[in-house]
């Protein structure tokens, strides 16, 4: 299962609405990708429908689709957003990562 937290929940329905998206409806889609400086990097975006290797979750009022491959690197994941002075935006707390770039975008196990 893949978890977001309350900060990220109201970001998530905030930019949703901007970008013409209905959070009750549609997905936030978190997937993994090759590249990065560790390896591996994270992928966010909205997205009106599922597929058929897509795994569904959801929690905090959003609805969350990964495709099969990528939950395998995701699997208890928290999704937060961070507002403050060091920067804002999403940040993955992904327990399966055994390392992070500094900017914390990219991962490897």
């Amino acid at each position: 299962m893949i978890k977001v937290s309350e900060s990220a929940s109201k970001k998530i329905v905030e930019m949703m609405h901007d970008d013409g998206f209905d959070a009750s409806h549609d997905y936030v889609r978190v997937g993994v990708k090759s590249g990065g400086c560790s390896g591996l990097s994270y992928e966010l975006k909205f997205d009106k429908s599922i597929g058929e290797n897509d795994k569904v979750f959801e929690d905090n009022n959003v609805r969350i689709a990964v495709e099969k491959k990528s939950f395998l690197y995701l699997a208890g994941t928290v999704l937060e957003y961070s507002g403050g002075l060091n920067g804002k935006g999403f940040v993955f707390n992904n327990p399966n990562a055994s390392r992070t770039c500094g900017c914390g975008e990219s991962f490897s196990l």
